[in-house]
């Protein structure tokens, strides 16, 4: 199961109804925090997230609604005596800028913070961490941005109770091995293979985050069978112009994504505040028209995903 949680939704600047650019990912007992715009740690505190668990956090580009509340947040864990190391990933030239902020404010970290650049030329970078995948790609906005990914490993198959009863596994160690994969000797001799008891495994979470963009395959790449993409849907339909030029999607556009990625749920995200919030059904329904499993996001609004059966 993982949890996702918009902590800002809006686009350039905060408006009355949405603030920054902020997501957190709560997977497997981690908590990730995608983009950090001003207001992020006040609407962190908001959705009553544990700082303690904030492990990993995604820079998606150096624009001041997905950067400028990286300070603020990093020393307000420091204050939080937070211990846990912090690994914080994006373009090259993140680390220079945390250091400014530390040099400026005079401020010092004593948890572990681990900057990990992506280097300007690089078309995609990746780590296996354990059990799941980080990965990166360049998308299309007018700097350098990065699209990310959460890739969850296969799961083990089922293990058939039935089946082991039959062949006489006794309960207990050795079926927890079977699980593992591992062959076992009955008393009697016997050898039984995992295969016998335990099914094909089983496909892990993915979620693929694609903020500030205009459409590009590297979208597609990165979400390409994800449970859920939160995508740039910053205008409206027959605003293509506007989104082209300034390195944006419309909805739309967005839909178009999700359909080629064949993903199980689109969010559009990154609104642009010259949208009332009745005006917003417009995006999603244009959305929906060509991508009917589309939801709009909204700050503090939750989400979460179960293993498929």
């Amino acid at each position: 199961m993982f949890e996702v949680v918009f902590l800002g939704t809006g686009a350039a600047v905060p408006t009355r109804f949405r603030n920054l650019s902020s997501t957190a990912l709560i997977f497997n007992g981690e908590l990730f925090l995608f983009d950090c715009g001003e207001g992020a740690q006040i609407q962190f505190r908001k959705a009553r997230l544990r700082p303690g668990r904030l492990s990993r956090i995604f820079i998606s580009h150096f624009h001041g609604d997905h950067l400028f509340g990286l300070p603020g947040l990093l020393t307000s864990l420091q204050m939080a005596e937070c211990t846990q190391p912090i690994h914080l990933y994006g373009p090259e030239g993140l680390a220079e800028y945390v250091d400014f902020h530390k040099k400026f404010a005079r401020f010092g970290l004593r948890y572990p913070l681990h900057v990990v650049e992506v280097p300007d030329g690089s078309d995609g970078m990746s780590w296996q961490e354990s059990g799941y995948q980080i990965l990166c790609k360049p998308i299309a906005h007018r700097i350098r941005c990065l699209g990310w990914a959460i890739v969850e490993n296969a799961r083990p198959g089922k293990f058939d109770v039935e089946a082991a009863d039959r062949l006489g596994v006794p309960n207990g160690p050795d079926r927890g091995r079977l699980q593992k994969g591992e062959a076992v000797e009955l008393s009697d001799g016997r050898t039984i293979l995992p295969e016998q008891v335990v099914g094909a495994s089983r496909r892990g979470h993915h979620f693929a985050y694609c903020m500030d963009t205009s459409p590009t395959p590297n979208a597609i790449a990165l979400a390409k069978g994800a449970d859920l993409l939160i995508h740039d849907s910053t205008f409206k339909e027959g605003e293509e112009q506007s989104a082209l030029q300034s390195g944006h999607s419309t909805a739309t556009q967005a839909a178009h994504i999700a359909r080629e990625a064949d993903v199980h749920l689109l969010a559009l995200n990154h609104i642009s505040g010259r949208y009332m919030p009745f005006e917003e059904k417009e995006l999603l329904d244009s959305a929906k028209a060509v991508f009917p499993r589309t939801v709009i996001a909204s700050d503090l609004k939750r989400m979460t995903f179960e293993y498929e059966a």
